[in-house]
């Protein structure tokens, strides 16, 4: 209103009460009888008897005034004690409590705008308020956002601290730290109960008594501290210390107290005479709701608040006129909303059905927007939702969420109405409010007190889960007890998810009506609206990665997600039921047109190709040619002069952006981490809107040769036109390409949601998915231990009570562990990892499937989409095979196996796509990739693919492995391999069983699976070419080469500082390396051993100019492994016995195997002539030892040829002693190949001829020289050169250009110099 003083002149919607010529129209418009019986009625005080109606005085509108003076009187000390600005005997300060932020605090803290709240910045800073008492008894309170570190209490002013000591570490200062359950004064002693939060701490102070005690949730803990110093210059400031990142909010009286303590005064007092006069016109506002006037029967009937309608009598809205009058200053103070406005209107959704409710808080509000001044309504709503969101967060969860309900269902109330949701959406709810707590249903830290013993009385818990990388043990049947206990579990799971349901329901109508786009009269819609502050809200959390305290907590992200999801599928499919041309939400993706339109701002994430400005100058004529888009060239010149300064902020923004308004102990101010902020979840920091790139709209349909020249325009400018489009128009989804159909999925506004969602998941919502598995991880090691105890007590002789005391103890704490726990994953289950949340992951799963495939069929303009698709693919698919079970399986969602096929196509494709450049995007697709061909349900998946792209795949993989990750690709090689191998079957490390055979926490691999087809085009591509086997064969050998040296060498480091005599540690980090070196190493043997297996020929086969070659460099890396792992007491022996921890996997088994693998391919399985060939180059080698060999199966030294093979040695390695590993027939190839190579090696001996040092190659002086270069000459064996010019075309000696290599024999030489001679 424009005058609220004690004048009688109305400015609001041209009501004048007093104008002398209206004073007959006015007093007629009832019966004079009728009208004072109906003020009477209304204006009667609610603490007074109804007075009799012939000593009463007539009642009208024009002494309605005075008579309302007389009501809202308010006894004049009361008044004048309000007024009198905080002079109250017993406190010293300002009325207005607030925390002292110019020089009561130590350390560096984050304030919020009210001074109120407060977080932790440093060590341990502490802080006090600006009023102390010294006489009386005080109160005031304390919410726990936090539960970290904090000591709460009170301190005087001569109180000095530090960053290590704060209130309760001096003299004259006292603390509770409900953190460590203690209580502080110089001392510390145990005190109280654990708080959570969400906890209120009610500190009070008796300085009459000289005690000081705590109250938690209102609920005493007693007296803490006694004989409190008082006297002349002794007064007490409430003050708090608080660890890093921890945060509160103080309440001194400025709200209604929670749990207000009788005899006890807050320190700041409340608007008393307000607070009266408040209730007195709150109450006359109901009377008016609960009376109607009936002028043609001449008498009031009493009615429902439900059933009242504002049918426009001018006596009711003139009686309202005068309520409000005098009600609307005070519904703007935050006390008076909280405690007159929000309990009246609580018990309006407590007593009615939702309907009746709604129907009269819609009353409410239309007649405080019809009888107060916008700006007043605007105050007061947004004052109502911060104390709503704050009592919906932190209310304690009661069994039914009760609580919760009434909130959501107050929230619900206020958002139906257009007007107030609408100013509600633009002004607050993202902007000075996180609404996004609205979404979320918070975990009870306390079972007992959340009810979930009454829900779920009895407890079981699952056996070990099988989950990637892990393999289940065998577990026993289940019992018929433990048979009964699990489906009493389920049913009381079942109890809890119907009530969670209830509340998730509330919390999705919300969202739809947030989502709402019919509500445009005089205006834009709210989904509009929305869809601005969505996107604002996206901005700030994908800009802010790098700033923990900036992000919405991923938990709350969770929830929000999967509500959004609801509301968005809903009006999605309600769309469709209207326009049968459109899709269902089951086959929803995003156009990719979306991605290069630049009408949907990505800020600064990374696109597929690159940079956003990059991709414009590189691929602006496909944007032309298959999307009809010209690129502004000014944009283009910004873009390259943005590209110049990345680096640097323009000095305006920096000017502009807004910074937290306290930031105490540092010079420069610090933007406020909003999300702890516990007492409105309000905001202080905004971030600026980068420019969103979009598209003039055309006003004419465009020919196939007009373009559209981009523009920028903000996400606050766009319309619904820009969005929706128009009739020549198409909005978001302007640029469509030829590969797109022409009929439109839903309206566009749902598609930038959807894209919203799909980013949400990216942000957060993934890894705390995977964060709250961790549960299930503690119900299972606890379930482990339990077991553990009770094998014990079973074994334990009864002789020895002090162990069976210790143990049944044990026994006890495990068990009631265990109950908390598994009712604490029952929640979990219910809120996070439910059917229908796997549901939501796995439309989203398919939605990122549909809008890759689309996107790929663009071609080149595949490289503007957003990484963040193919990684929510990635990852989507992941949670849904790795989170959700044991309870849920993927397996049972429709379309799985359609599903698993097309992310295969996508993996098998994008892994090694030139339209994709991000190294990171590149990588998680490789590993993606390693990680489906493990299972078998996905391998099965990658074999369904189209043949082309099963083969590209493969071609793919057998690139030269310089200059990529080469060692991803050779684990999915080495994958699909597995279980095909020489000894390969293996699910834990064999020799670890060996020697810890009980030990769960071994290191485990996936169970075998490979793939006979995968291998066959492996071998006709490796068939294919004369270049394709030994380009990637080198590669392979190349690597080997440096893998196993690496190894070598970092053994050698790691033992001589373990010989060391002073005490060492060798760095993990090291060991890791060491250990990742010999992985390598084995692997790559087995993707050799393939190869051979494969196609032998490669090697064997010297009609090939390359076999040869390759067969000699294979032969001296066997020959060099070999001798390393199998010599006696050798420097692998000696890593091997350290058994340090991170070396597990070191050890003889993994590699021999590997090695024997590919000798018994070489020597055994081939052709006798490539055996012949094999045999004589392996054994030409300089570095061969038959010991090595002989070593395979125990044997120390060769055996005689034609006498049988001993026994093995036990104290000896030997494959004979893994016979649960490899089989018999395995074992008598090796008895073969030994007694083979004893034979040849024999016979290679005898007739070998001597050779003088001059006719040895000079490079390895293991060969005889062979081959001359031309032109300059120079000599060396076959061997050195062939592996030289693989990778080099100069000579070894003179640097000179080698032209050709020609054979050379030092006889026919010698006889062709003396012919010439």
């Amino acid at each position: 209103m424009a005058s609220k003083g004690t004048g009688m002149a109305f400015s609001r919607k041209s009501y004048r009460l007093t104008s002398d010529a209206e004073k007959s129209r006015v007093t007629g418009i009832v019966h004079e009888k009728l009208l004072d019986d109906y003020l009477h009625r209304i204006f009667s005080s609610t603490d007074r008897a109804p007075t009799a109606a012939t000593s009463r005085k007539l009642l009208n509108f024009q002494n309605l005034p005075e008579h309302l003076d007389q009501l809202l009187h308010v006894d004049e000390e009361a008044e004048e004690e309000e007024e009198s600005q905080g002079q109250v005997e017993g406190r010293l300060g300002p009325s207005t409590v607030v925390l002292d932020h110019t020089g009561g605090f130590e350390g560096l803290l984050l304030v919020d705008d009210d001074l109120l709240g407060v977080i932790g910045h440093s060590n341990f800073g502490t802080i006090r308020s600006t009023t102390c008492v010294y006489k009386g008894k005080w109160v005031y309170e304390v919410l726990i956002s936090s539960q970290g570190l904090m000591q709460i209490g009170w301190c005087t002013i001569n109180c000095r601290f530090n960053q290590e000591e704060g209130v309760g570490d001096t003299h004259n200062s006292y603390a509770y730290d409900g953190n460590r359950v203690r209580k502080w004064n110089v001392t510390t002693t145990n005190y109280g109960k654990a708080w959570a939060a969400g906890d209120i701490v009610s500190c009070l102070i008796d300085l009459d008594e000289g005690t000081l005690s705590f109250c938690l949730n209102g609920v005493s803990l007693g007296t803490a501290f006694e004989n409190l110093s008082r006297g002349l210059g002794m007064a007490y400031f409430p003050a708090i210390s608080l660890s890093f990142k921890e945060s509160v909010a103080f309440n001194f009286g400025s709200r209604p107290l929670r749990y207000p303590v009788v005899g006890y005064r807050p320190l700041q007092d409340p608007p008393s005479a307000d607070l009266v006069r408040a209730q007195e016109l709150l109450g006359c506002f109901q009377a008016v709701l609960s009376v109607e006037l009936d002028p043609v029967e001449g008498r009031l009937v009493e009615k429902e608040s439900s059933e009242w309608q504002l049918q426009g009598q001018p006596t009711v809205l003139l009686t309202l006129a005068h309520i409000f009058h005098r009600f609307a200053p005070l519904l703007r103070k935050v006390y008076l909303v909280e405690a007159v406005l929000m309990s009246f209107l609580l018990g309006i959704v407590e007593a009615g059905t939702p309907t009746q409710a709604q129907s009269v808080v819609h009353q409410v509000l239309d007649l405080l927007w019809l009888f107060m001044e916008d700006y007043e309504v605007q105050d007061c709503l947004k004052q109502l939702m911060m104390s709503l969101l704050r009592l919906y967060r932190f209310s304690p969860i009661v069994p039914d969420l009760g609580l919760q309900i009434h909130y959501l269902r107050l929230t619900i109330a206020i958002l139906s109405h257009e007007k107030s949701r609408k100013f509600l959406l633009s002004h607050v709810l993202f902007d000075v409010l996180r609404s996004v707590v609205f979404f979320y249903i918070k975990s009870p830290l306390r079972v007992e007190e959340a009810g979930l013993q009454e829900l779920i009385p009895t407890t079981w818990w699952p056996h070990r889960s099988s989950r990637e990388g892990k393999e289940s043990k065998e577990v026993k049947d289940e019992t018929s007890e433990e048979r009964l206990r699990r489906r009493a579990y389920e049913r009381g799971c079942q109890r809890l998810k119907k009530r969670i349901e209830v509340v998730e329901e509330l919390q999705v109508q919300i969202l739809k009506l947030l989502l709402n786009n019919q509500d445009d009269n005089g205006g834009e819609a709210s989904r509009y609206i929305f869809l601005t502050k969505f996107r604002k809200f996206l901005q700030e959390n994908a800009s802010g990665r790098g700033n923990m305290p900036m992000l919405c907590p991923p938990e709350y992200m969770v929830c929000f997600l999967h509500r959004l999801i609801s509301a968005l599928r809903y009006y999605w499919d309600e769309y469709k039921a209207s326009n049968p041309c459109t899709t269902f939400s089951e086959e929803a993706y995003i156009p990719p047109q979306v991605f290069y339109n630049g009408k949907v701002d990505y800020f600064d994430l990374q696109r597929l190709g690159g940079l956003l400005s990059h991709l414009r100058k590189t691929l602006k004529d496909d944007l032309a040619s298959k999307a009809n888009i010209l690129i502004d060239p000014l944009e283009l010149q910004a873009a390259t002069m943005d590209d110049l300064d990345e680096d640097e902020e323009p000095a305006p923004a920096a000017a502009q952006r807004p910074m937290q308004a306290l930031a105490m102990g540092g010079a420069l101010p610090l933007p406020r981490p909003s999300w702890l902020s516990s007492p409105t979840l309000g905001r202080a920091n905004r971030f600026l809107s980068t420019a969103a790139v979009s598209l003039m709209t055309p006003r004419r349909p465009l020919s196939t040769s007009e373009k559209v020249k981009v523009r920028t325009l903000s996400v606050e400018q766009r319309t619904r036109e820009d969005i929706e489009g128009s009739q020549w128009n198409e909005g978001l989804l302007v640029g469509r390409p030829p590969e797109e159909p022409e009929q439109p999925l839903t309206e566009n506004s749902l598609l930038e949601v959807l894209d919203g969602a799909i980013m949400m998941y990216n942000l957060s919502v993934h890894q705390q998915l995977g964060k709250m598995v961790g549960v299930s991880d503690d119900v299972n090691e606890y379930a482990m231990a339990l077991r553990d105890t009770e094998d014990k007590l079973r074994r334990c002789p009864t002789r020895r009570k002090d162990i069976l005391a210790e143990l049944t103890k044990s026994q006890k704490v495990f068990s009631e562990k265990l109950d908390h726990l598994s009712r604490r994953l029952a929640w979990v289950h219910a809120t996070v990892y439910s059917q229908e949340k796997m549901q939501d992951i796995y439309w989203l799963l398919r939605v990122c499937l549909r809008t890759i495939e689309h996107g790929d069929r663009t071609g080149p303009l595949f490289a503007f989409m957003p990484e963040f698709y193919l990684s929510v693919a990635i990852n989507s698919y992941s949670a849904l095979k790795n989170y959700f079970g044991p309870v849920h399986s993927m397996e049972e969602l429709p379309g799985y196996e359609e599903t698993l096929t097309r992310l295969a196509a996508i993996l098998a494709k994008h892994f090694a796509d030139t339209r994709i450049v991000g190294t990171d995007i590149r990588d998680s697709l490789m590993q993606a990739l390693a990680s489906y061909v493990c299972y078998p349900n996905s391998l099965r998946a990658v074999e369904r693919i189209p043949e082309e792209q099963r083969i590209a795949m493969v071609r793919s993989l057998l690139a030269p492995y310089e200059q990529r990750p080469w060692a991803q690709t050779n684990w999915i090689l080495v994958r699909l391999w597995r279980g095909c191998g020489f000894g390969y079957r293996y699910t834990r490390l064999p020799h670890l069983l060996k020697t810890k055979p009980e030990d769960a926490n071994l290191p485990s691999l996936q169970k075998p699976c490979p793939s006979t087809l995968l291998q066959q085009h492996m071998a006709d591509l490796l068939r294919e070419g004369p270049d394709v086997a030994p380009s990637f064969l080198n590669s392979v050998l190349n690597q080997l080469n440096w893998a196993f040296s690496e190894f070598i060498g970092m053994i050698q480091e790691i033992q001589q500082a373990a010989e060391r005599l002073e005490r060492n540690f060798v760095d993990s980090r090291q060991l890791k390396v060491c250990a990742t070196c010999f992985d390598l190493s084995v692997s790559l043997l087995r993707v050799l051993e393939m190869t051979i297996t494969l196609v032998p020929e490669i090697f064997l086969d010297w009609a090939q100019p390359t076999s040869e070659m390759l067969l000699r460099r294979l032969a001296q890396l066997l020959n060099q492994v070999l001798n390393r792992v199998t010599a006696e007491r050798n420097l692998f022996d000696r890593v091997v016995t350290l058994r340090l921890p991170g070396l597990e996997s070191v050890d003889h088994y993994p590699i021999l195997v590997a090695v024997t693998g590919i000798l018994v391919r070489l020597l055994v399985h081939g052709p006798a002539s490539g055996t012949e060939r094999a045999t004589s180059v392996l054994l030409a080698d300089p570095c061969f030892q038959l010991r090595s060999i002989c070593y395979l199966l125990g044997q120390p030294e060769p055996p005689t040829p034609g006498t049988t093979l001993p026994a093995p040695d036990q104290k000896r390695f030997s494959l004979q002693s893994y016979t649960d590993y490899i089989s018999v027939e395995e074992l008598a190839q090796v008895e073969q190949m030994l007694a083979h190579l004893t034979s040849a090696s024999a016979q290679a001996a005898a007739a070998s001829l001597p050779t003088s040092e001059e006719d040895l190659c000079p490079i390895c002086y293991a060969h005889p020289i062979s081959a001359v270069f031309q032109p300059c000459g120079h000599k060396s064996c076959k061997a050195c050169i062939n592996q030289h010019l693989m990778n080099n075309k100069d000579c070894f000696f003179c640097k000179a250009t080698i032209v050709s290599v020609e054979d050379w024999d030092k006889a026919a030489s010698a006889s062709a110099t003396s012919s010439a001679a």
